[in-house]
């Protein structure tokens, strides 16, 4: 919320500040005032209620199902918040709805609108990118030592989450993975299109369910396979987050590197490609999802994070934790339903 308010206050000639929740009635207040909200409320209800156009779920982890799906069903455009959802069932209700209400529904997976990024796709899809894919690599590392422990203030500031948001994994479902590696996964996966098909994963640090470091394998649809790496650091990087994604395929590589500003597909002597890029042009924002639910609520625009790709994710996170808590390779459903199916409401969501 402290990021995509002030976001949306960027478009003050198109978006109008309708009705707020928050649970603490005096952070409420404290928010309605700043942003100009005609209403606040302490029950996400009566936001659903008021039927506006655009609906932004950025509630702990373990509500976003319940109350995208009830924004959904009342023909709102949706803006949630990553992780997606907690189990692949749930993404894939989700889907299903945003087909069947004719709505958008967009992940706020914020680097996937980085200029950076949309040109690394472009590379990835055009002139025959680098072939089939046969192997991903995704390393990432961020200070979230503080946020996934309990020595992160109990006072948060207006608009920033309270402690359990990520510390309860009843609420979080989890710790690094779901905290950080989501965003990671959002990325990688738009740029590749791949679906997991079988994990398995180590998970360590922290306290019991939530983990500051994951060591995961992936097996894709398809026969690719690929490594997940997720660390919380002590504050290296200045504030960015390292994040590395390396895809190999038959007719060459593709690095994209957000925290060393790196864009490189090579596909042989001759055809090396590295983009100029702008200092800073891998640093997060939440901008992105933003400026995207607006101009998709105003029919027009790209949505470059729908539900689709938040359920992809989710599935192979699901099954991350599944692999950890077992000690054994965690398989992921791949028959999923079809996209037909959804749209007419007779497909099951996945179990």
């Amino acid at each position: 919320m402290e990021s995509h308010l002030p976001a949306f206050a960027r478009h003050a000639d198109v978006v109008e500040p309708s009705v707020l929740n928050r649970r603490d009635p005096v952070l409420l207040e404290s928010i309605r005032r700043r942003f100009g909200f005609a209403r606040a409320t302490t029950r996400w209800q009566d936001v659903v209620a008021e039927r506006p156009d655009i609906i932004v779920v950025s509630s702990p982890a373990a509500l976003h199902h319940e109350q995208a799906a009830a924004a959904l069903e009342v023909g709102a455009h949706v803006l949630v918040e990553k992780p997606f959802t907690l189990t692949s069932a749930e993404a894939w209700d989700l889907v299903g709805k945003a087909i069947r209400s004719r709505t958008e529904l967009v992940v706020a997976y914020g680097w996937n609108y980085r200029p950076m990024v949309v040109e690394a796709e472009r590379l990835m899809t055009t002139d025959g990118g680098i072939g089939e894919i046969e192997h991903l690599s995704i390393t990432m590392s961020s200070n979230t030592r503080a946020l996934l422990s309990e020595t992160q203030s109990a006072n948060p500031s207006p608009g920033r989450p309270r402690p359990e948001t990520w510390t309860d994994r009843a609420i979080s479902g989890g710790g690094y993975g779901q905290a950080q590696l989501s965003h990671a996964l959002g990325l990688a996966l738009r740029l590749t299109g791949l679906r997991g098909a079988e994990v398995f994963a180590y998970m360590g640090g922290g306290s019991p369910g939530i983990e500051l470091h994951d060591a995961i394998s992936v097996r894709y649809v398809g026969g690719a396979i690929g490594t997940l790496s997720g660390s919380s650091n002590h504050g290296a990087g200045g504030g960015k987050h390292q994040l590395e994604v390396r895809v190999i395929g038959t007719r060459g590589q593709l690095l994209l590197d957000l925290e060393r500003e790196a864009l490189w597909r090579y596909r042989g002597h001759g055809d090396d490609m590295r983009i100029p890029l702008e200092p800073d042009a891998g640093r997060y924002d939440a901008i992105g999802p933003v400026d995207a639910i607006v101009e998709l609520a105003l029919g027009r625009g790209e949505n470059r994070s729908p539900a689709e790709l938040g359920a992809r994710t989710t599935e192979i996170l699901e099954a991350a934790y599944r692999s950890a808590a077992t000690h054994a390779a965690a398989a992921i459903e791949v028959d999923s339903p079809s996209l037909a199916g959804l749209a007419s409401g007779q497909a099951q969501p996945l179990e």
